[in-house]
Order: C-alpha cells, then structure tokens, then sequence
C-alpha cells in the first residue's frame, strides 16, 4: 500500500492545529477555484471541479467556504492566473516523490520545492524521471470496514482494495470517480478520503527510523504555500504504522 495513503491516514488520526488546518484548507479552495475557472462552475459539468469539491469535503472543508470559492469565480474571471505544475524529485533511500503545485509564480515555486528537497538530502528530477513509477487512480478510504462496503466497491469496478487493521481503501479508475463516489454517499458510507491520487506501481519498503527521516521531507514540502499534494512510493510495515497512530 502506497506511502501517500499511509501518511495521510498518519496525519488525520493526529490531527492538525488550527494553523495547519487553515492552510490546507486554502490550498483545497485553490484547487477549487482554478477548476472552476477552467471549465466552469457547475461541478456535474465539470469533472475536475466535482473532484476538487469532493477532496474538500472529505477534508471538513466547510460548505459555505466552497460556496463562497465559486461565487468568487463567477464574479471574477479575472483573477490573476494560476499555473498547474508536476515537480518530479527523489528523497532519502531513494524514494521517489511527485509534487503537484498551483502556483501565480513558477520561479518561485521551482525555487522552493528544490531548496524543501535539497535541505532534507533529496534532489530535483528531471520531467519523466519519476511520473513512469506512478498510475492516476480514484482513491477512497474508510475508517469503518464491512462487507456491505466492500460488496459495494466491487460492485462500482474497484480495481484494488487494501484492507488495514483500521481502514480500508479502494482504487478505481480516474473516469470512475463520480460514479462511485456517488454510490458510496447514496448508500451512507462517507469516505474519510477522497481524491484523484499518483499511486506508485513499485514500492520502498522504509524501517521506522527511515520514515521518520524522510517525513520530515515530505512535511517541508506540504508547508509550502504553492504545494497543493505529495506523492510518494515509500512503504512501512503495519506494527509500524500501528505504533505511529498510537503515540
């Protein structure tokens, strides 16, 4: 199971403070609003703006902050232009790390995701060195497993699904995302997360000590204003998972 469901599964049973929480909530609006702005803001028309809205919402982005989003672009189709850039880069161990950005300013995003890597022992990628190892896929995650769940999954096409002491998630194709995101809230099953995700095809396998290292890494990156989500194809055992959601 790929190192981006872990960590963020790491990250929500934690919990954020408030300071944390507000900037990924601006990063979800963001994304929102640049969907919105390129292909409208009816999100039943707009399969990247109903993404956008489905990942905020599963993130407790609040409704009135989404609504308030696509007023703004209905008002302003003039807001300053935002750029949608994939940095591709190694970390420790050589684990292999897509960034994806929104960004008004590419200089200084580039500036900052190569100072983020290099500082915490990774290195900038050249385009393709990475995005090979990676597939685009329709994640979803559950923190309450049952049969009623998984019969629906499969019954939706989901390609994968991996079952974890208190989770599970399934994988569907990117054009299945509306469909079985649908099916999932029709029948009361709410996500704990949802999203369009890089899920790496080969993975690093990271003792305890490793990942605390490269964590670090990927917490620089995601502190980044412009860094909207980081992927990444390090893995870790279940004891070891276990023991970072206890503490």
């Amino acid at each position: 199971m790929s190192g981006h469901s872990k960590w963020s599964t790491i990250k929500r049973k934690k919990g954020a403070n408030d300071a944390k929480r507000g900037k990924l909530f601006a990063k979800l609006v963001k994304a929102i609003e640049i969907a919105a702005k390129n292909g409208g803001t009816d999100p039943s028309n707009n399969a990247p703006l109903y993404q956008a809205i489905s990942k905020a919402k599963s993130n407790s982005v609040p409704n009135e902050n989404i609504e308030r989003a696509l007023k703004r672009i209905e008002g302003d189709q003039n807001s300053d232009e935002l750029f949608e850039l994939t940095y591709e880069g190694y970390g420790l161990y050589g684990v292999a790390i897509l960034i994806n950005c929104l960004t008004d300013n590419k200089n200084r995003t580039s500036s900052d995701v190569k100072a983020a890597l290099t500082k915490h022992g990774g290195s900038m990628g050249t385009p393709g060195s990475v995005n090979y190892l990676f597939e685009r896929k329709a994640v979803f995650q559950f923190d309450n497993l049952s049969d009623d769940l998984i019969n629906l999954a499969i019954m939706n096409e989901a390609e994968d699904i991996v079952e974890q002491k208190d989770f599970i998630t399934f994988e569907f194709s990117v054009l299945n995302f509306k469909k079985a995101n649908e099916a999932f809230l029709k029948h009361n099953f709410i996500p704990s997360s949802s999203q369009i995700a890089y899920v790496p095809s080969t993975y690093i396998n990271l003792s305890m000590e490793q990942f605390l290292k490269i964590s670090k890494l990927i917490d620089a990156l995601e502190d980044l204003d412009d860094v909207q989500d980081v992927y990444t194809n390090f893995d870790i055992q279940e004891k070891d998972l276990e023991t970072l959601l206890s503490h």
